[in-house]
């Protein structure tokens, strides 16, 4: 059996948090060869992971899923958490893409960090059985953190990992973890705050916006989301405006000069505003009215604010609009 066990290869779901980590090691222990996969997107990195394998050792493949992920945002069978996130579905989508890659990474199973009990909507056991049948790898999926609380999967049958080994972690205190942890010698690890922006309220009044006015998206669309603040002039017309200088720069690297408008203004200090693809002669001198009033121009002075086309750059002479009169127009 040992033999058998040592020959056993998982791959693991890595978000770079601690029950990802800890799932991997209670694995490692007990001879089973690791590595991990992270997925990228707009809404959520893989620098913890990064950062997770870079501490132990474990291999790590990393993926933009962009592309297939959309799909999944916009309609997910299961629906929303509280915002938008898609919780359930996105994991399933996780643990498919990363079936797939299986082969080529010479893994006899999955496996990840979720803990029966730790999230009341995506991780009960009702959930973790609805993840698995829709991922399409039923059956292949291991939760070490959990497995003795949970039906003997086939590779415990077969004896590639040890059942008897595994955890029984249940609920949402983080005192088990913490403990197992300390028996592995980690003492530095990343607090359980998620990354993913779809379950930050904000964002995701933001995107709502973007899909309920939009069929087809750029991914500099979405970084957009992360920064500034956000305005509808009308179905059509959404402009960004920066709150500092931080939001400035990001708004610009975003900006793009053969599809979108850019605005600022001149002679005073103020902010970058982007209206993405553009929009018609008499909304882009409304954009500027707005911009002009979270410059520096004293209230209703007139200032000029140089605008940014695809076709030509010109510079229209406006009187600022305090933004008082536009609040209606936010996007929270």
């Amino acid at each position: 059996m040992n033999e058998r066990i040592n020959k056993a290869k998982g791959l693991g779901l890595c978000s770079g948090g601690l029950d990802s980590i800890l799932s991997a090691l209670v694995l490692r222990n007990q001879g089973v060869d690791v590595s991990w996969i992270s997925f990228e997107t707009p809404f959520f990195t893989a620098e913890k992971a990064r950062r997770a394998a870079e501490a132990t050792g474990i291999p790590l493949l990393v993926m933009d899923i962009t592309e297939r992920y959309l799909p999944m945002l916009k309609n997910p069978p299961c629906g929303y958490g509280k915002h938008m996130n898609p919780c359930m579905d996105c994991h399933a989508l996780m643990f498919r893409i990363a079936g797939e890659n299986m082969a080529s990474v010479g893994a006899d199973f999955l496996f990840s960090g979720e803990v029966v009990g730790q999230r009341p909507m995506s991780q009960t056991r009702q959930s973790l059985r609805y993840v698995e049948k829709r991922s399409g790898y039923d059956g292949l999926i291991l939760r070490p953190l959990s497995a003795r609380l949970l039906p003997e999967t086939e590779m415990e049958k077969r004896g590639l990992v040890d059942r008897s080994r595994l955890g029984d972690i249940s609920g949402r205190s983080r005192k088990p973890q913490m403990q197992l942890a300390e028996t592995f010698g980690l003492r530095d690890y990343p607090s359980p705050a998620g990354g993913c922006l779809l379950a930050d309220k904000a964002f995701s009044l933001r995107l709502k916006d973007l899909f309920a006015h939009q069929e087809t998206w750029a991914r500099e669309e979405f970084e957009l989301l992360k920064h500034g603040r956000h305005m509808r002039l009308d179905p059509e017309t959404r402009v960004i405006i920066g709150r500092n200088r931080v939001d400035n720069e990001q708004i610009l690297f975003c900006y793009r000069p053969g599809i979108d408008f850019m605005l600022k203004t001149e002679g005073v200090p103020g902010p970058v505003a982007v209206i993405p693809g553009g929009c018609s002669p008499e909304k882009f001198v409304r954009a500027a009215e707005i911009v002009a009033g979270y410059s520096k121009v004293p209230a209703d002075g007139w200032v000029e604010v140089r605008v940014n086309r695809p076709d030509i750059t010109e510079t229209i002479r406006v009187k600022a609009l305090h933004h008082s009169a536009v609040k209606d127009l936010l996007i929270p």
